[in-house]
């Protein structure tokens, strides 16, 4: 079992004729199921070509109509990614994983509102998206450091994503599911919302979570762990100064008012029973002691 999606997911690619959009769904294409997951690209004035054999449609709903996709990914650019989201929330969709970056602020802002009320889930922006291993990839992760096992990993930072899952799979462990859900400070998904679908998974043994300064999220997400967690979760913070003298994480977490501060959060989920590590290159390490202890 996975969370979010699995190799019978159908998935449309907004953006899928630029470049970026040409080179991530080919690759994500040729990944597991790929060839069978995604069916549809979404350009309204290239509507009736086709990338790779995949027919791109004038619309997200006649996309949706014509293959019964429920998830879209998004690589169109920062100006029209919140219309993009704005169009696949609209189509009624499952789930909507936007990539882009930079996307200004007071056009999320609307893009949140407007999706008030509406029932399709939001994974990102400035996300690289999200992967149940050997079945299915969504984004623009390296699928090859990733396999299949029973270790979730939720995480703000991409670059602090594939070093999870590296260490992971480097010590033996593979990853049930593996979700970014983006640094950006108006997004969709949260920590706490995937880690009640880690928790409630049965293929699922325990999680890695990683964080970035700024905001209160993980505090919440801990707090949350310490009342209704069944499953171990390991936890760094991006921000932290490492062993090596190595900051890591989006350049646009910010500390502000004092709060959310890299310390103050390990702090709190340690409190909560988290098993923290102020040392990126220990995370793995830190699991497998976990499941041996």
């Amino acid at each position: 079992m996975s969370i979010l999606i699995n190799k019978d997911t159908r998935v449309i690619t907004q953006g899928m004729t630029g470049k970026v959009g040409q080179f991530h769904t080919f690759h994500c294409r040729a990944y597991a199921n790929g060839a069978n997951c995604f069916v549809a690209g979404v350009n309204p004035k290239k509507a009736g070509e086709n990338f790779e054999g995949v027919p791109v449609y004038a619309s997200v709903l006649d996309a949706k109509k014509a293959t019964g996709a429920t998830v879209s990914v998004i690589y169109v650019p920062p100006s029209g990614a919140a219309a993009a989201i704005d169009e696949a929330v609209d189509a009624d969709l499952d789930l909507v994983i936007c990539i882009t970056e930079g996307i200004p602020v007071h056009d999320m802002l609307k893009t949140r509102y407007r999706m008030q009320g509406k029932r399709t889930i939001l994974i990102g922006p400035n996300c690289p998206g999200l992967i149940t291993p050997d079945e299915i990839k969504i984004g623009i992760m390296p699928g090859h450091i990733h396999k299949k096992g029973r270790i979730g990993v939720v995480s703000r930072s991409g670059t602090l994503t594939y070093e999870a899952v590296g260490q992971l799979t480097a010590l033996g462990m593979g990853q049930s599911s593996c979700v970014g859900i983006g640094g950006d400070p108006i997004n969709g998904m949260k920590h706490i919302d995937v880690m009640k679908l880690f928790n409630n998974d049965p293929e699922t043994d325990a999680v890695i979570m990683v964080g970035e300064i700024g905001g209160s999220d993980e505090e919440e997400c801990a707090r949350w762990i310490k009342d209704n967690m069944k499953k171990p979760v390991v936890g760094f913070i991006a921000g932290v100064t490492a062993p090596e003298g190595k900051r890591m994480g989006h350049a646009g977490a910010i500390i502000s008012g004092g709060q959310g501060g890299a310390n103050d959060k390990l702090a709190v989920m340690e409190e909560c029973g988290i098993h923290i590590t102020r040392n990126p290159a220990e995370m793995g390490r830190v699991m497998q002691k976990v499941l041996k202890g």
